[in-house]
This record gives C-alpha cells, sequence and structure tokens, in this order.
C-alpha cells in the first residue's frame, strides 16, 4: 500500500449532488479492499489559466488516500470514461 495524492477537476456546470456523488463513487473505488481515504479537500470553484475543453473554470478536489495500485488503475480508468471529469493527476508520495 502506498501514498497517494489525487486532484481531480469536475466541470463548473454539475450541480452539487451530481458532484458530491462523483466524489462519493471515487472514494469508494480508492477505499476497496484495505485502501482508506485519508483527507478529502474540496478547493472549489477556481479560474483555470488557459480554456480547457471550452471551460474557463472547474471545480477543483483533492484526495489524500493510502491505497493500492490496482485501485489507483481503477481510479484512473473511471475517471478518463466519466464526462463529468476535465482533467485529473495522481501523485504517488515519496515514503
Amino acid at each position: 500500500m502506498n501514498k497517494y495524492e489525487i486532484m481531480f477537476i469536475v466541470k463548473p456546470d454539475v450541480e452539487e449532488e451530481t458532484r458530491n456523488a462523483l466524489i462519493e463513487n471515487f472514494k469508494n473505488i480508492l477505499t476497496n479492499g484495505e485502501g482508506t481515504v485519508d483527507n478529502v479537500n474540496e478547493w472549489g470553484l477556481r479560474d483555470f489559466a488557459y480554456e480547457i475543453q471550452d471551460y474557463k473554470k472547474g471545480y477543483y478536489v483533492v484526495i489524500d488516500t493510502t491505497t493500492t495500485p490496482a485501485n489507483i488503475s481503477e481510479f484512473e480508468r473511471i475517471s478518463r470514461i466519466n464526462a463529468n471529469v476535465i482533467r485529473h493527476m495522481t501523485l504517488r508520495k515519496s515514503k
């Protein structure tokens, strides 16, 4: 099990309950099996430095987690498929 920091950006026009359901879904994926979610930090709506997919703003979410590489792979697969996620980035924290 490794520690990771995950940031993803949700489209700004997504309703709050849909966004909360998306965050809960990602938390469930990361805690599948032995994983834990240590912290969820919702930064909120922020301006982009440049347009991404015709959007000038996005809703930023940062998750600190301790989980397996398989759970990270599943998170990345789902976030690529999900139309409400503009971008995502996963960083493995050093030990």
